[in-house]
């Protein structure tokens, strides 16, 4: 289990060395990243501005209380607030970023797939398609951030739970997401698509925490944004092969008895 998940992480690694393969589509990558980082950070610094002041109002109850416990509530309370936000916040860049930069990143996952010797792919998903498919990512998100927020509220482990549960369920989230290019060009469906990465979970999942875990960087989620859309492309072309090659095993005649 531990060597499949590092083999998820180490597919974001070969998507950072595909910069020195197609330096121009990577370096495109890098403008709707940044736009749309520019956006989420004021959001989060608004957030960080606010949230002392949300604290006290959203914990008038412990005011009287005697210390430390004002402030292992409030500080418990802090850390609900980013771990719902870790994942709004990841959710809401992948999502809006994949939407304006939809023509960048077409041409670095196809440049992948052209890369790998794969199959000839689709057409792209589309601007109205990519809006429909950011405006449910989000929406998932928001519930996940709002479930990550919940799990702060477990006594003694949910100041710790919150932003741990927030890098992997938004690291899951983001896997997911960035994969989809690879598949829905071949015109698989998400049904279709969670039963092919059933058996590659922890892989994903080496994927996904990876990513979070760069985009928590300063600046890191502008950089890591085309290596992990050409990380994802990998990602799923392995998927893919190894599907392929079981099918061609399952199918292949069986030796012949030796008399």
């Amino acid at each position: 289990m531990v060597r499949r998940f590092f083999l998820g992480v180490r597919m974001l690694l070969r998507g950072f060395g595909f910069w020195r393969r197609q330096p121009g589509a990577m370096l495109l990558g890098l403008v709707p990243a940044a736009i749309v980082w520019v956006v989420v950070l004021a959001g989060l610094v608004a957030l960080g501005v606010s949230l002392p002041g949300l604290t006290v109002w959203a914990t008038p109850f412990a005011a009287e209380w005697v210390e430390p416990w004002t402030t292992v509530v409030r500080t418990a309370v802090v850390a609900i607030v980013l771990g719902g936000a870790i994942v709004l916040a990841a959710v809401t860049f992948t999502g809006l970023t994949l939407l304006v930069g939809d023509p960048f990143y077409e041409r670095i996952w196809r440049a992948v797939e052209a890369d790998l010797g794969g199959e000839p792919t689709g057409d792209g998903l589309g601007f109205w398609r990519s809006a429909r498919d950011a405006v449910g990512f989000i929406g998932l998100g928001i519930l996940v951030s709002l479930g990550v927020g919940l799990s702060g509220f477990i006594p003694v482990i949910g100041g710790v739970l919150a932003p741990v549960l927030g890098v992997v369920l938004s690291g899951r989230l983001l896997a997911w997401e960035l994969t989809g290019r690879a598949f829905e060009s071949r015109g698989i469906s998400s049904h279709d698509r969670a039963a092919l990465l059933r058996g590659h979970r922890v892989r994903l999942l080496g994927f996904g925490i990876a990513t979070q875990l760069c985009f928590m960087v300063p600046l890191g989620a502008i950089f890591t944004m085309p290596a992990a859309v050409a990380g994802a492309t990998m990602l799923a072309r392995t998927v893919l092969d190894d599907v392929a090659a079981r099918a061609a095993r399952s199918t292949a005649p069986p030796p012949p008895a030796v008399e």
